[in-house]
């Protein structure tokens, strides 16, 4: 639970912590999640007790447009003019004479002025590597409300949506039994894919020859060995050979 301030906000927590709970409802954009909990808090829930938490942050980089001389001094020469604006105000402000209006208009004019000659000078030396203006985004996957779990159901009813499917464990890779069950390394992995591919290789070619002082198996002994004696046995014998 976070602490209460005295106006009815949410005080930060020194240390950040994920909120706990149960996910009622799962979302694939932020805008639906914040329109399940505006309807929440016209059912009056008690939407205190919920969170949104996205999952799977993605980087998006949208590119607006291309970038040239022209849009580079423009851009440069508007945001000087906003700065010379603010300066030109504050000199108003606190020192209201006749001559305040010359200082608002001069303080935007030199304000376009370097703000121009700073972004042509910005762009002249990343020229060559971006040449593109572009947005930078933070956006997640899946938008999750979690809320605490005394009021799960209440809120499942108020959206009208079921209790998500469990998720199914995801089955870690085997481990090679002589790694100790660690991760091998490069090397180690390296090594093994060579043996594999030497093994399947030799199983492929013919059969080594003997070295010297090896016996070489004959084809004659491999047809003697594959007789038995039953068959032997079983052959009719010549008759004698009778004198006469």
């Amino acid at each position: 639970m976070s602490n209460q301030s005295p106006f009815g906000g949410r005080v930060g927590r020194a240390f950040p912590t994920l909120p706990k709970g149960e996910t009622v409802a799962s979302f694939e954009t932020y805008a639906e999640a914040q329109a399940a909990v505006d309807a929440l808090a016209k059912a009056e829930f008690p939407v205190k007790e919920l969170a949104i938490v996205g999952t799977d942050l993605t980087s998006v980089e949208r590119i607006t447009g291309k970038l040239s001389w022209g849009r580079a001094a423009g851009a440069g020469a508007l945001s000087g003019a906003w700065f010379g604006t603010f300066l030109g105000l504050l000199f108003f402000i606190f020192a209201p004479t006749g001559a305040s209006i010359g200082i608002l208009i001069s303080a935007v004019l030199i304000g376009a002025g370097f703000g121009m000659i700073f972004s042509v000078v910005s762009y002249s030396l990343n020229r060559r590597r971006r040449d593109f203006t572009s947005v930078m985004q933070v956006l997640a996957t899946r938008y999750a409300i979690i809320a605490e779990t005394a009021h799960v159901e209440r809120a499942r009813s108020v959206l009208g949506v079921d209790a998500p499917a469990p998720q199914r464990p995801v089955a870690a890779p085997a481990q090679a039994p002589e790694t100790g069950g660690r991760p091998l390394s490069y090397g180690e992995a390296t090594d093994a894919a060579r043996r594999a591919a030497a093994e399947a290789a030799r199983a492929g070619q013919a059969p080594v020859r003997p070295r010297y002082g090896e016996l070489a198996p004959s084809s004659d002994a491999g047809a003697d060995a594959s007789a038995s004696p039953e068959s032997a046995d079983a052959a009719p014998a010549d008759p004698p050979a009778t004198e006469r």
